[in-house]
């Protein structure tokens, strides 16, 4: 059976959970696995469901460590590009020999969705009912994918997407451990690109630790090496909408176009900044939380703005933005879905 070869970072491989106690974000799940491990309630398949980078695999392994399963006895195959029915009918004749050293087999089938039907059809058999010595751990990030009368076969577990507060904590502590500081508001871009993932977050960690040699990285540093849009751009969309002044937000979009920028992580950014300063305006009494979320600078800028902006500055505000970032990339014209959100939002 084929070993899973997928290429990851340095700093992905250093980093990546070995233990239960390493997984971040994920305890309702790290609670059930190791409260079943105690009692020796071990089930004969697992359903690991969740986005791209949410650790799912590395649970797995752990898993397979803690069940006492050697590198010997621990088997991936990676679905996306072994999901044919032979694949499927060699594991199934696979399953019968006994471990070498472990107590259990485990197999781990990675991006499971991708299994053809027929391939589904030949392996539910084995499946349903595993010898008594092999464990199969299937993990998908399209759980809608995976038929039925398998999900039913098998015990479902749903990983949750990392937010910006933990990926935030995440850039810093990886950061920390390879001697170098990264400011809040340079953390605060990193978990914003890393989009719910920490191996997206891991790799644009090590691109621009790789990229310096200075040992205290701010955003500006951030934004060179990710091409990210520069915040002072962000910052002039926040100051067209509370002034009133569509020529200044139009002018800092075509900055952001000429600079090659991401017109959907601009947006995303904007949104994440309005937002915030929609908060601030409301004084709802989530100052405390915005204040430990960006940089005090950064906190400063949007209570000011927030002290000039008016009632126009409502939730159609913020869901004009909502649906250019949906709409992003959409169309021929990058930069139109921003302009048209931009435009909407001076009536």
């Amino acid at each position: 059976m084929k070993k899973s070869d997928k290429p990851t970072g340095v700093l992905y491989r250093k980093y990546r959970p070995q233990k239960f106690a390493d997984v971040v974000g994920e305890d309702h799940v790290v609670k059930v696995l190791e409260g079943a491990i105690k009692l020796g309630n071990i089930s004969h398949a697992y359903l690991f469901s969740g986005s791209r980078g949410t650790g799912k695999t590395s649970v797995a392994r752990i898993l397979a460590h803690e069940i006492g399963t050697s590198q010997n006895d621990l088997y991936e195959m990676d679905a996306a590009s072994t999901n044919g029915v032979d694949d499927i009918r060699e594991l199934n004749e696979s399953v019968h020999t006994l471990p070498y050293e472990s107590k259990y087999k485990v197999y781990i089938i990675d991006e499971a969705h991708m299994l053809s039907k027929s391939a589904w059809n030949a392996f539910l058999k084995t499946l349903e009912e595993p010898p008594a010595h092999v464990i199969f751990i299937l993990a998908t990030t399209e759980l809608e994918k995976v038929p039925e009368t398998v999900i039913s076969r098998c015990q479902t577990f749903v990983f949750k997407q990392p937010n910006q507060s933990i990926l935030k904590d995440f850039a810093q502590t990886i950061a920390k451990k390879e001697g170098i500081t990264l400011e809040t508001d340079a953390a605060e871009l990193v978990a914003l690109l890393g989009d719910g993932s920490f191996r997206d977050a891991h790799g644009i960690l090590e691109k621009i630790i790789s990229s310096t040699k200075n040992k205290k990285i701010n955003r500006k540093e951030v934004e060179a090496v990710t091409g990210a849009p520069k915040a002072e751009l962000v910052r002039g969309i926040l100051e067209s909408i509370v002034k009133k002044d569509l020529n200044l937000g139009l002018s800092a979009i075509h900055s952001a176009s000429e600079a090659n920028a991401d017109m959907k992580i601009f947006t995303r950014l904007i949104l994440e900044r309005l937002r915030l300063l929609f908060l601030i305006r409301l004084k709802a009494g989530m100052n405390e939380y915005i204040k430990n979320e960006i940089s005090e600078d950064d906190f400063k800028i949007l209570e000011n703005l927030a002290g000039e902006a008016t009632a126009d500055l409502t939730s159609d505000v913020l869901l004009r933005f909502i649906t250019a970032y949906e709409d992003a990339g959409r169309t021929s014209i990058p930069e139109l879905a921003l302009e048209l959100a931009l435009a909407d939002s001076m009536k």
